[in-house]
């Protein structure tokens, strides 16, 4: 048997700061399953005028008080809540997240992240590293698109869609303000949804015809946006599967669509595009790039989401670059957009 001499970290270990550490990590589910409750039962709604009690927020949303205390005590050490004294609570900056139909909201994410398809699908997750693929088919019959795509799943769908597009209002503005479309004719917002990426840019130039490209149980939720805003004269949604093609542009826009794929799916997208891009036209990708290896990140934990739910993953920017490169595009402008997401500008090569 060899002899080790403990070097310099394992002088330095800590068996129970490293069982606290531990232990913390593997409360993610708690967490998250605290969030939902948080979002089911809209208490972030019910602070928004102020502070309350726990027994006053149960008796307007109907659950226990005793319950609902612990339940808001938690999020107080969540950061979600505040405690006020007396067994009062009131909104954080993060809680405020947690309301209703606020710009930035994202508590319909926080309901899709714990909802059936994605919970069912995580018990499987071990299966997906020793295979190299979702096993979102074993949990749940079908794809997460074909699931979302079932009349009886439509409540979820819809949910599904609300959180993109809570999502798009992180990054909307940003980009927005980023991209020059001026001068162009026609944007095909590919894998849209609600088209809230489109129709902003819409807004901001008078000149585009907008159209949103996705699968036929998305495309209405696109129409009655457009309505809303005032723009259905220069908007169209097709029902369509960008992977078989996509309509002509001057722009395409491919907001968090990569990521959804694996790297010959995403090549066949962005080929399709870079067919039938006009002459001089451009395609914009908004994403998430994975950072330094072994730092604090984020976008590795989305990463083993992707991998769980979808075959997807993130990238880092080299990874992306050589997406482009084997697909007829260049990058030609990286920038932030917020939320932690970058705008990547390509011009066909």
């Amino acid at each position: 048997m060899t002899d080790r001499t403990p070097d310099t970290a394992d002088a330095a270990h800590d068996p129970a700061a490293d069982a606290a550490a531990v232990l913390d990590l593997v409360t993610g589910g708690v967490v998250a399953q605290t969030l939902r409750a948080l979002a089911e039962l809209r208490i972030a709604d019910h602070l928004a005028g102020g502070a309350l009690s726990a027994e006053e927020v149960a008796e307007r949303v109907g659950s226990h008080p005793r319950t609902t205390y612990r339940l808001m005590r938690a999020a107080a050490s969540l950061g979600v809540l505040t405690h006020e004294g007396d067994r009062r609570f009131g909104l954080t900056g993060r809680g405020r997240l947690l309301r209703t139909d606020l710009p930035g909201s994202l508590r319909s994410l926080v309901l899709v992240q714990t909802s059936n398809a994605h919970w069912q699908v995580w018990k499987h997750f071990p299966e997906a590293v020793r295979s190299g693929s979702s096993q979102a088919t074993k949990a749940l019959g079908a794809d997460v698109f074909e699931y979302y795509a079932r009349p009886e799943n439509a409540e979820e769908a819809a949910l599904f869609a609300r959180s993109m597009g809570d999502m798009s209002a992180l990054v909307t503005k940003e980009a927005v303000a980023a991209i020059d479309a001026a001068d162009v004719s026609t944007i095909v917002d590919v894998g849209g949804a609600d088209g809230q990426f489109v129709l902003a840019l819409m807004e901001a130039n008078p000149l585009p015809r907008g159209q949103v490209l996705d699968l036929p149980h998305a495309v209405e939720g696109a129409r009655r946006e457009a309505g809303k805003r005032g723009l259905s004269d220069r908007f169209s949604a097709v029902a369509g599967d960008f992977f078989t093609e996509v309509p002509p542009a001057d722009l395409y826009l491919l907001k968090t669509i990569l990521h959804d794929w694996d790297d010959d799916q995403c090549a066949t997208i962005l080929r399709n595009c870079r067919s039938a891009v006009t002459e001089g036209g451009r395609a914009v990708v908004v994403e998430m790039l994975i950072g330094e290896l072994g730092e604090p990140d984020l976008v590795t934990r989305a990463d083993m989401g992707m991998l769980s739910i979808t075959n997807g993953e993130e990238r880092d920017l080299d990874e992306f670059d050589a997406l482009f490169a084997a697909t007829g595009w260049r990058r030609s402008k990286t920038y932030p957009v917020g939320g932690g997401y970058v705008g990547l500008e390509l011009v066909a090569s």
